[in-house]
């Protein structure tokens, strides 16, 4: 049977922030450039990174695909005046009361789902198993016993058998010969 030729997936380039650079990576789906990236939410879906449809950001990408290329996003200029943007102190009361507050904890995550229940359903299911490949072992001893003392009786009842079987023959044979003779005499 042909092996059906491989389909090559075709390749598209997505960007997402890190910093003061922008990284963008050429891969099949989303999925792949998150796996590209080492992230493990979404970004996505958080409208933090994006599909790049402009041919020249694609063309370094596409000529490494998987690889991620960082580019510096805007000059040393538009990064100072960011920061000092960031950095201004709040006009008013309200303002600054929100500054000073602390930010809040993230909220403890979920603990992982035990597994509890499933291992020991796992291992109860093991348990029956293994029982019955032990049952199933002891009925095969017997069976092999059984067939043993069958053939061993059929071998002795066979012989038995041909014990007497001979000497039915010796006896009819004396016999025969003794009709004969009677029947000769009279």
């Amino acid at each position: 049977m042909a092996k059906k030729p491989e389909r090559k997936q075709k390749l598209k380039v997505f960007r997402t922030p890190i910093g003061f650079h922008d990284a963008y990576v050429a891969a099949p789906s989303q999925k792949a450039a998150l796996e590209a990236w080492g992230v493990d939410g979404n970004l996505f879906a958080q409208g933090i990174a994006e599909q790049v449809t402009d041919p020249e950001l694609m063309e370094e990408p596409l000529a490494s695909p998987g690889k991620v290329i960082k580019r510096v996003r805007g000059s040393t200029d538009e990064h100072f005046a960011a920061l000092d943007r960031t950095a201004r102190k709040p006009k008013s009361k309200a303002q600054a009361e929100d500054a000073e507050e602390a930010p809040k904890p993230k909220a403890k995550p979920k603990p992982r789902p035990r597994r509890d229940e499933l291992d020991a359903a796992e291992l109860a299911l093991e348990n029956v198993e293994k029982n019955q490949r032990e049952k199933l072992a002891e009925v095969d001893v017997k069976i092999r016993e059984l067939e043993r003392k069958r053939r061993d009786l059929q071998r002795k009842h066979e012989a038995e058998r041909d014990e007497l079987a001979k000497e039915r023959d010796r006896a009819r044979s004396a016999y025969d010969r003794a009709m004969e003779a009677w029947r000769s005499a009279g």
